[in-house]
């Protein structure tokens, strides 16, 4: 596992995870975007990995893909902005999320490999399940990379197990069925899955989809590890373009000032 996304969650308080999407709304922005955040408060920062059917991605990250893909971003840019990235950050965690092609088309070894060149801390891969963990997760593993799992309302103690098995880094539950940025789940569910996923892993447990302001991501804080937020800040820079990184910081801030002091 990272030791950068170790000490991110061991700074006895909870987390700020914070997404964007490379290449959004150029390569070149992005740099700007990514210091933002970290000037902001951000503890992790998920990179979005731009694909053209983002099937758990509601219409404010597609439409992030879309400004990507209109600046010509391609896998190589979003390693380039990761390698740069490295550079400016040493110590601040960098997840690429995304889809399965983008990461698999050229193999898995490339990839891993590619990530850990670039400084990569853990992936995201939404449509592989932990049933196919061997598309991917081996590689990432032996590049000492996290492969970081999702975990749903509809995750069962029966399948509980192998969601975790093979993974690091934290564990990402998804705390609506349905996609990103749309519906806020009740507060009720989410202590209870958390209390339940705590019960079963070591892992550091953050909780996203539907955290959209201070007082939300405040009150997941106080059962969670960590808190994502990603469709609020993409739709920030929607609105600015490559003037974002002001608005960004001053959104992450507000974010991280109520997530880091949620247990008062």
């Amino acid at each position: 596992m990272s030791q950068r996304l170790s000490a991110a969650f061991a700074k006895g308080r909870p987390a700020l995870v914070t997404f964007v999407t490379a290449g959004d709304p150029t390569p070149d922005a992005t740099a700007s975007i990514l210091d933002a955040l970290v000037e902001g408060g951000a503890d992790v920062i998920e990179l979005g990995m731009p694909f053209t059917d983002p099937m758990a991605d509601g219409p404010a990250i597609q439409r992030a893909n879309l400004r990507s893909f209109a600046a010509g971003t391609k896998t190589a840019d979003i390693l380039a902005i990761a390698t740069a990235f490295r550079a400016r950050h040493p110590e601040v965690p960098l997840v690429l999320m995304g889809y399965a092609n983008p990461m698999t088309i050229r193999g898995a070894d490339w990839f891993a490999a590619e990530c850990a060149k670039a400084g990569v801390d853990g992936v995201i891969c939404v449509d592989i399940p932990p049933e196919e963990d061997r598309e991917l997760g081996p590689a990432l593993r032996a590049a000492g990379i996290s492969p970081i799992r999702l975990a749903t309302p509809t995750t069962d103690a029966a399948r509980l197990p192998a969601v975790l098995d093979g993974s690091s880094g934290f564990l990402y539950y998804v705390s609506v069925a349905g996609i990103t940025g749309q519906q806020q789940a009740a507060l009720g569910s989410i202590e209870e899955a958390v209390s339940r996923l705590k019960a079963a892993t070591d892992l550091p447990v953050a909780v996203g989809f539907g955290v959209r302001t201070p007082e939300q991501a405040a009150a997941i804080a106080k059962v969670a590890s960590g808190v994502v937020v990603g469709s609020a800040l993409v739709e920030i820079v929607g609105e600015h373009g490559a003037d974002a990184a002001g608005p960004v910081r001053d959104a992450t801030r507000a974010l991280a000032d109520a997530v880091h002091g949620a247990r008062g």
